[in-house]
């Protein structure tokens, strides 16, 4: 196992305020756990009000000389940007592999989407095309100019601390814009590695600032006071998007939000049954199921739905479960023991409830946040894990008997953020994947994410796109000049 000090060696522990690190204005850090041995790793600066406006004044120093530059420049420092992610990937991986607990084939991947946003928008930032008609009644013309909207605070969560800040980070610095990152207190190492990479790479000082803060609430809720601060971008549950889409109201401020989901997973009886069980595999156990697009629930078919519960257990309990850094290690450990509680407690609700467990069901005992692979039949439709995310290796499988029962059962959620359809018919998979309310279906694919691609949800999942063209447009205001000639 690579030593938990060499993968530290070269990784800054302070905030990142105008191209200077820095301890916190009132000396305060943060302790980042292993969630494989609950063992503190590491210290970093927890950035107080004070250092948040700091940030705010750094960016908004910054901004204009960024926005000024040309589209190509921008794009070529995005897409070094790339190139050394890359180059350090595996040691990046193990990074986040040591603060969050995710297995290391998982932080690798991460790693490779991760570093594919800062390609894609280096190739995006060329792209910022104006628009140009003449009126109708003749009278002007109209010019339609795309515009960085400014100074943007970016709140990433902490089960993809590197993905989460590479998608905001590449379309803000491709439309722009300057921008001050605010990453999970569980996980501020991988966004201040790749911090100190962006810089090496030439983003000038003041365009990305990084400030860490075990104090988030008060933290941000000042950032967004200030009216230097005129974009929001958030991904993280919907609780707390509510509340900070509340606090932005106060100042009218530009909101981007990712927020929670409650996916469901539809196996019809003309699917092939081992295909469903591969796409099940990847869709729930991708990041150990710590992932807003983890697959929830699944909903079979009755006269499948036996032996896809009978496979699908058996490739859970085919998982190795141990630290993510072990070889082989399939399933690493939950985040922090909270996770572990919240997983536990919806599982017991289900049990009580009538679900029966075909394998796995609670926490492993030992050191360690790990909670076994878990397959739940028969449950109710009142069980609490039907309705709350999720958020860990837990699969509970209901049966269905007619399409329509089947739609209106994904649809029952206040969620709608990604949905997941297996059958045997592509005519009849189109049909459904349209009366599915969610912003994205995978339709015979478990994972479909692609920074290409628009990723967003519906209803109670969030405002706005991350990824494609649509990404960079959220960091861009419109501004009409109407002329004559």
């Amino acid at each position: 196992m690579t030593d938990t000090k060499e993968i530290l060696a070269d990784v800054p522990t302070g905030l990142l305020i105008g191209g200077e690190w820095r301890d916190a204005s009132d000396g305060a850090t943060i302790d980042v756990y292993n969630p494989a041995t609950e063992e503190v790793i590491a210290s970093v600066a927890s950035a107080s009000e004070e250092d948040g406006l700091a940030a705010v004044a750094a960016a908004d120093k910054a901004g204009p000389d960024w926005a000024a530059r040309a589209p190509r420049e921008r794009a070529e420092i995005l897409r070094k940007s790339f190139e050394m992610l890359i180059a350090r990937k595996d040691d990046l991986a193990k990074l986040i592999t040591l603060e969050n607990g995710k297995a290391l084939k998982d932080a690798q991947g991460e790693m490779a989407y991760a570093a594919e946003f800062f390609r894609w928008y280096a190739e995006e930032a060329v792209r910022n095309i104006s628009e140009f008609s003449t009126a109708p009644s003749g009278n002007n013309k109209i010019m339609v100019l795309q515009q960085p909207v400014g100074v943007s605070l970016l709140i990433t969560p902490w089960n993809f601390p590197a993905a989460m800040g590479t998608r905001k980070i590449g379309p803000a610095l491709a439309a722009g814009c300057s921008v001050i990152l605010k990453p999970a207190s569980e996980t501020p190492l991988t966004a201040l590695a790749i911090a100190k990479i962006l810089e090496e790479a030439g983003v000038p000082p003041g365009v990305v600032n990084v400030i860490p803060s075990s104090r988030s609430g008060a933290v941000c809720s000042a950032i967004l006071a200030d009216p230097r601060c005129r974009k929001l971008s958030f991904t993280g549950s919907t609780q707390v998007g509510r509340i900070l889409l509340a606090e932005a109201a106060k100042s009218v401020v530009n909101c981007s939000m990712e927020l929670g989901g409650n996916a469901p997973f539809l196996v019809f009886a003309d699917a092939d049954i081992d295909a469903a069980v591969e796409g099940a595999m990847v869709a729930k156990m991708r990041n150990g199921g710590e992932a807003c697009t983890a697959a929830n629930r699944f909903f079979v078919e009755a006269p499948v739905v036996e032996e896809f519960a009978k496979k699908f257990a058996a490739a859970m309990e085919a998982l190795k479960v141990g630290p993510g850094l072990d070889d082989g290690t399939d399933l690493g450990p939950m985040v922090n023991a909270a996770a572990c509680r919240d997983i536990s407690a919806l599982v017991d609700d289900a049990v009580g409830k009538g679900a029966k467990v075909v394998t796995g069901g609670g926490q492993q005992e030992g050191v360690g946040h790990f909670f076994q692979p878990t397959v739940l039949t028969d449950v109710s439709d009142d069980a609490l894990i039907l309705n709350d995310e999720i958020f860990g290796p837990v699969a509970p499988i209901i049966a269905f008997d007619s399409v329509d029962e089947a739609v209106a059962r994904a649809n029952d959620t206040e969620y709608g953020l990604i949905a997941y359809l297996y059958t045997g018919d592509l005519a009849k998979g189109l049909a459904i994947a349209e009366r599915l309310d969610a912003g994205m279906i995978g339709l015979n694919k478990g994972v479909v994410s692609d920074p290409a691609a628009p990723f967003g949800g519906t209803k109670q999942s969030g405002i706005g796109r991350e990824g494609a063209h649509d990404g960079m447009m959220e960091f861009l205001e419109k501004k009409y000049i109407a002329v004559s000639w």
